[in-house]
């Protein structure tokens, strides 16, 4: 978060205070990364940069084009075609910038599960607040003298809680529902 006390005091507390839980999260999950992974995910980003590819590009151009002119400026040919030591370059190269990218995408996949995970829970409390809201504004309606009582099964619906278990229950089998114990997809008739 900026040290801009203008932008601080532009914002509520409780945003401010939300922007640095946030921003103490990435801290602590940053300090948890190895030398190795930070090596490794420097590496992928290089590898995953547009003038890497250009490079590459160049450099497989370059090595035909060498060896297919290397007899008319007598030069010795390293590689005759179909190429294959520009082959196993290649698939090296391949390997290498699958390997990182992986390593990479394993670590922002956790970041995103514990992303998740908290996205569940503040949705499950902003929930659980909902329903008390409702509630509470349906008892406060009901005890207010000038204000008609009537019945109102929608609301009467919203002011009950929801069990995340039963929730979650009925997503797992309506998900599962249209697969059969294999996993595959049963035809829709």
């Amino acid at each position: 978060m900026s040290d801009d006390p203008d932008s601080r005091a532009a914002l509520p507390s409780s945003v401010s205070d939300n922007i640095d839980t946030v921003a103490e999260f990435y801290a602590r999950h940053e300090e948890q990364v190895s030398t190795t992974q930070r090596v490794v995910e420097k590496v992928a980003l290089f590898l995953g940069s547009p003038g890497y590819v250009a490079a590459n590009a160049l450099f497989i151009v370059g090595w035909i084009a060498a060896n297919l002119l290397a007899h008319d400026f007598g030069w010795r040919q390293v590689d005759e075609p179909p190429f294959f030591w520009l082959q196993g370059i290649v698939g090296l190269n391949a390997f290498i910038i699958s390997t990182t990218v992986l390593i990479r995408q394993n670590r922002m996949s956790r970041l995103a599960d514990h992303h998740a995970h908290v996205d569940l829970q503040v949705n499950l409390l902003t929930e659980e607040k909902t329903s008390k809201i409702i509630q509470l504004l349906e008892e406060l309606r009901r005890d207010m003298p000038g204000v008609r009582n009537k019945d109102d099964d929608e609301t009467a619906e919203l002011a009950k809680p929801a069990d995340p278990k039963a929730v979650l229950t009925a997503i797992e089998r309506a998900q599962d529902e249209p697969y059969g114990q294999a996993g595959i997809r049963k035809s829709q008739g």
